[in-house]
């Protein structure tokens, strides 16, 4: 993605809306006084075509008309001052009342109806998305891995606090939603009872848990993968309603123990995980013609474990010897057109 040529530093503005408002207001009134005042006090320079006579009435109304229209005519400048004065200052006026009004219009009215519209749109199709809350490392490397493994970017949801982390996140196809996935109606927003599938990865683990117990409330069937980075943790997430508990750490222990008596495990473990290696890992269920089949007989790969009934059997158990309806396999197959 390419970096924009300068930077800005940002913030949320801490001002309520009715403040913003105000300033603005106060804003068109001063400049509209301001030119009230120069052009009473130099109303010898202005002519009226009606009476002949300039009365402070008649320099309120110059002055509306000129910056709000281009006037109708009746009172005209015929000074040099005059004519400076509303070709270099009543000018930008105007153009800067109307910026103004219709840079308030939109931001406060225009703007979120518009958003209000397109979420309704969005929500309409919600059906079988995945949500990710929370974008960070982790939240990120599975979005990518998500889309690398042929989900739609338009049926991934993300949500997070942070707008850049969400532009990233848009950048890629991702509908996106600002706010905090700990609250309900933040994940009704975001059709949570409709989704298949949620991930969550906040950055910290009282958080996560927070929102996996939220999410659960919600949706009580839901799949649910949730991150932590301390081992004592991982219990509280799975008593929150996790279906799945990962934590990097631990897992990049292993990795790394496992890295200093072997040279290609943690390679081929990194294989596995991801979609870009030649082999990864898949879960199925089995198919009518490997009913009665051993696990090991596997035509699409290399069977290494199957569910059944909620329990789990390796490929040397004996159950593993006749596969039955219903049963779930976990195999390794081949994910590019070349050797393992």
């Amino acid at each position: 993605m390419a970096l924009p040529s300068h930077a800005t530093l940002k913030r949320k503005s801490t001002l309520p809306v009715w403040v913003s408002i105000t300033w603005r207001v106060l804003a068109v009134v001063f400049m509209f006084v301001l030119a009230i005042g120069v052009h009473w006090f130099d109303r010898s320079g202005l002519r009226d075509n009606y009476d002949g006579h300039v009365s402070f009435a008649d320099v309120v109304y110059f002055t509306m008309i000129s910056i709000t229209t281009v006037g109708y005519g009746d009172i005209v400048p015929v000074s040099q001052q005059a004519r400076l004065f509303d070709a270099l200052v009543v000018t930008p006026i105007r153009i800067f009342a109307v910026l103004l009004f219709i840079g308030t219009a939109y931001n406060f009215v225009l703007k979120r109806t518009w958003d209000k519209l397109r979420m309704a749109v969005i929500q309409k199709n919600l059906r079988g998305h995945i949500i990710v809350a929370g974008y960070g490392t982790t939240g990120s490397e599975a979005v990518d891995e998500l889309i690398a493994r042929g989900t739609d970017p338009g049926h991934i949801v993300v949500i997070d606090c942070a707008a850049d982390a969400l532009e990233s996140a848009r950048s890629c196809g991702c509908i996106i939603l600002q706010g905090d996935a700990t609250r309900d109606a933040t994940l009704e927003d975001v059709k949570i009872r409709d989704a298949s599938a949620m991930i969550v990865s906040a950055g910290r683990d009282d958080t996560s848990v927070l929102i996996t117990l939220t999410a659960r409330h919600l949706a009580p069937d839901l799949k649910i993968s949730t991150v932590v980075n301390a081992e004592d943790n991982e219990l509280p997430a799975r008593a929150a309603g996790a279906t799945t508990v990962i934590n990097p750490v631990s897992f990049a222990g292993l990795l790394l123990a496992n890295s200093c008596k072997s040279q290609h495990i943690a390679d081929y473990m990194m294989d596995l995980a991801s979609i870009d290696g030649p082999v990864a890992l898949t879960e199925r269920p089995v198919m009518p013609d490997e009913v009665g089949q051993p696990l090991s007989a596997l035509a699409t790969g290399v069977g290494l474990r199957l569910y059944r009934n909620g329990q789990a059997f390796g490929f040397f158990a004996p159950e593993a010897r006749a596969l039955q309806a219903g049963d779930l396999i976990v195999e390794v197959i081949r994910t590019r057109d070349r050797s393992a």
